[in-house]
Protein backbone atom coordinates (compact mmCIF):
# COMPACT_ATOMS: atom_id res chain seq x y z
CA UNK A 1 0.00 0.00 0.00
CA UNK A 2 1.21 3.67 -0.87
CA UNK A 3 -0.29 7.16 -0.39
CA UNK A 4 0.08 9.05 -3.68
CA UNK A 5 0.36 12.44 -3.87
CA UNK A 6 -3.00 13.21 -6.31
CA UNK A 7 -1.89 14.42 -9.85
CA UNK A 8 -4.35 12.40 -12.29
CA UNK A 9 -7.63 13.21 -13.36
CA UNK A 10 -9.15 9.74 -12.20
CA UNK A 11 -7.35 10.12 -8.60
CA UNK A 12 -8.90 13.64 -8.21
CA UNK A 13 -12.68 11.81 -9.50
CA UNK A 14 -11.94 8.91 -7.29
CA UNK A 15 -11.15 10.92 -3.89
CA UNK A 16 -14.23 13.74 -4.97
CA UNK A 17 -16.37 10.26 -5.38
CA UNK A 18 -15.55 8.64 -2.15
CA UNK A 19 -15.29 12.08 -0.36
CA UNK A 20 -18.76 13.29 -1.14
CA UNK A 21 -19.74 9.58 -0.54
CA UNK A 22 -18.64 9.35 2.69
CA UNK A 23 -18.91 12.44 4.72
CA UNK A 24 -22.00 14.58 5.56
CA UNK A 25 -22.72 17.97 3.52
CA UNK A 26 -22.09 19.12 7.13
CA UNK A 27 -18.95 18.46 7.47
CA UNK A 28 -17.49 18.70 3.83
CA UNK A 29 -15.59 21.86 2.35
CA UNK A 30 -15.96 22.51 -1.22
CA UNK A 31 -14.20 20.11 -3.32
CA UNK A 32 -12.52 22.94 -5.57
CA UNK A 33 -11.21 24.82 -2.18
CA UNK A 34 -9.12 21.78 -1.09
CA UNK A 35 -7.90 21.65 -5.08
CA UNK A 36 -7.20 25.22 -4.92
CA UNK A 37 -5.35 25.10 -1.14
CA UNK A 38 -3.48 21.82 -2.95
CA UNK A 39 -2.13 23.82 -5.37
CA UNK A 40 -1.06 26.63 -3.16
CA UNK A 41 0.62 23.80 -1.04
CA UNK A 42 -1.99 24.35 2.37
CA UNK A 43 -3.44 20.70 2.07
CA UNK A 44 -2.15 17.32 0.92
CA UNK A 45 -4.64 15.75 -0.93
CA UNK A 46 -3.73 12.05 -1.40
CA UNK A 47 -5.13 8.57 -2.91
CA UNK A 48 -4.35 4.97 -0.24
CA UNK A 49 -3.64 3.04 -3.09
CA UNK A 50 -2.10 -0.57 -3.92
CA UNK A 51 0.98 -0.18 -5.75
CA UNK A 52 -0.81 -1.33 -8.66
CA UNK A 53 -2.82 1.87 -8.66
CA UNK A 54 -5.77 0.16 -7.75
CA UNK A 55 -7.95 2.98 -5.02
CA UNK A 56 -8.49 2.16 -1.78
CA UNK A 57 -9.17 5.14 0.06
CA UNK A 58 -8.54 9.34 0.90
CA UNK A 59 -6.75 11.08 3.04
CA UNK A 60 -7.16 15.07 2.87
CA UNK A 61 -4.34 16.96 5.28
CA UNK A 62 -3.67 20.72 6.36
CA UNK A 63 -0.36 21.63 6.63
CA UNK A 64 0.60 24.21 9.01
CA UNK A 65 4.17 24.59 10.93
CA UNK A 66 4.74 21.68 12.59
CA UNK A 67 1.46 20.40 12.96
CA UNK A 68 -0.30 17.97 10.25
CA UNK A 69 -4.14 18.03 10.52
CA UNK A 70 -6.11 15.05 8.89
CA UNK A 71 -8.93 16.38 7.60
CA UNK A 72 -10.75 13.32 5.80
CA UNK A 73 -9.69 10.01 6.13
CA UNK A 74 -11.74 7.36 4.41
CA UNK A 75 -11.55 4.12 3.28
CA UNK A 76 -13.61 2.63 0.27
CA UNK A 77 -16.47 0.67 1.53
CA UNK A 78 -15.82 -2.11 -0.59
CA UNK A 79 -12.25 -2.35 1.24
CA UNK A 80 -13.33 -1.73 4.71
CA UNK A 81 -12.64 -4.82 7.21
CA UNK A 82 -8.93 -5.33 5.41
CA UNK A 83 -6.98 -3.36 8.18
CA UNK A 84 -6.27 -0.99 5.41
CA UNK A 85 -7.43 2.11 7.84
CA UNK A 86 -4.70 0.97 10.12
CA UNK A 87 -2.07 0.27 7.60
CA UNK A 88 -2.91 4.00 5.90
CA UNK A 89 -3.15 6.08 9.17
CA UNK A 90 0.40 3.98 10.09
CA UNK A 91 1.73 5.58 6.24
CA UNK A 92 0.60 8.53 7.08
CA UNK A 93 2.19 8.93 10.64
CA UNK A 94 5.65 8.17 8.70
CA UNK A 95 4.93 9.95 6.01
CA UNK A 96 4.91 13.25 8.70
CA UNK A 97 7.56 11.96 11.34
CA UNK A 98 8.45 14.95 13.60
CA UNK A 99 5.39 16.39 13.02
CA UNK A 100 2.46 16.93 15.28
CA UNK A 101 -0.45 14.81 13.78
CA UNK A 102 -3.81 15.87 14.88
CA UNK A 103 -7.59 14.52 13.77
CA UNK A 104 -10.89 15.56 14.56
CA UNK A 105 -13.45 13.00 15.23
CA UNK A 106 -17.60 12.98 15.80
CA UNK A 107 -17.99 13.63 19.23
CA UNK A 108 -19.05 10.16 20.15
CA UNK A 109 -20.36 11.42 23.29
CA UNK A 110 -23.14 13.43 21.30
CA UNK A 111 -26.77 11.38 20.66
CA UNK A 112 -26.67 11.22 17.13
CA UNK A 113 -28.13 8.74 14.77
CA UNK A 114 -24.37 7.50 13.94
CA UNK A 115 -23.35 7.44 17.62
CA UNK A 116 -22.38 3.18 17.57
CA UNK A 117 -20.25 4.33 13.95
CA UNK A 118 -18.81 7.63 16.69
CA UNK A 119 -17.90 5.22 19.30
CA UNK A 120 -16.65 2.42 17.02
CA UNK A 121 -14.30 5.43 14.78
CA UNK A 122 -12.41 6.44 18.26
CA UNK A 123 -11.57 3.22 19.45
CA UNK A 124 -10.07 2.22 16.19
CA UNK A 125 -7.91 5.32 16.33
CA UNK A 126 -6.93 4.75 20.21
CA UNK A 127 -6.35 1.05 19.16
CA UNK A 128 -3.82 3.39 16.81
CA UNK A 129 -1.86 4.94 19.21
CA UNK A 130 -4.11 8.41 18.95
CA UNK A 131 -4.53 10.20 22.09
CA UNK A 132 -7.78 12.44 23.61
CA UNK A 133 -6.90 16.43 24.15
CA UNK A 134 -8.87 17.63 27.16
CA UNK A 135 -10.84 19.77 24.81
CA UNK A 136 -14.04 19.52 22.41
CA UNK A 137 -14.74 22.15 19.40
CA UNK A 138 -17.59 22.82 17.45
CA UNK A 139 -16.43 22.92 13.41
CA UNK A 140 -19.21 24.10 11.66
CA UNK A 141 -21.92 23.63 14.37
CA UNK A 142 -20.52 19.85 14.64
CA UNK A 143 -19.79 19.11 18.32
CA UNK A 144 -15.83 17.07 17.63
CA UNK A 145 -13.15 15.54 19.85
CA UNK A 146 -9.42 16.29 19.25
CA UNK A 147 -6.93 13.70 18.59
CA UNK A 148 -3.34 13.55 18.45
CA UNK A 149 -0.23 11.17 18.04
CA UNK A 150 0.79 11.80 21.65
CA UNK A 151 1.67 15.16 21.45
CA UNK A 152 0.39 17.90 23.33
CA UNK A 153 -1.35 20.72 20.89
CA UNK A 154 -3.22 23.37 22.65
CA UNK A 155 -6.81 24.67 21.12
CA UNK A 156 -5.40 27.85 20.37
CA UNK A 157 -2.70 25.82 18.22
CA UNK A 158 -5.64 23.74 16.67
CA UNK A 159 -7.43 26.65 15.73
CA UNK A 160 -4.26 28.58 14.23
CA UNK A 161 -4.25 25.82 11.98
CA UNK A 162 -7.63 27.52 10.62
CA UNK A 163 -7.57 30.56 10.85
CA UNK A 164 -3.80 31.16 9.19
CA UNK A 165 -4.74 28.26 6.51
CA UNK A 166 -8.51 29.42 5.47
CA UNK A 167 -10.42 32.72 5.45
CA UNK A 168 -11.93 34.61 8.38
CA UNK A 169 -15.64 33.32 7.49
CA UNK A 170 -14.25 29.53 7.89
CA UNK A 171 -12.50 30.24 11.27
CA UNK A 172 -14.59 32.23 12.65
CA UNK A 173 -17.32 28.66 12.74
CA UNK A 174 -14.51 26.92 14.96
CA UNK A 175 -15.40 27.11 18.84
CA UNK A 176 -13.91 25.44 21.52
CA UNK A 177 -17.27 24.08 23.74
Amino acid sequence: MILTNCTAETQFANLERLYLKTFPESERKPFSLMLQKSREGIMELLAIEEETGAFLGLAITILYKDLVLLDYFAVSPTMQGQNIGSRALRLLQERYTGKRFILEIEDPREHAPNQEERIRRKAFYLRNNMTVMPYYVKLFGVPMQIMTNGTEISYEEYHEIYRESFSREISSKIKKY
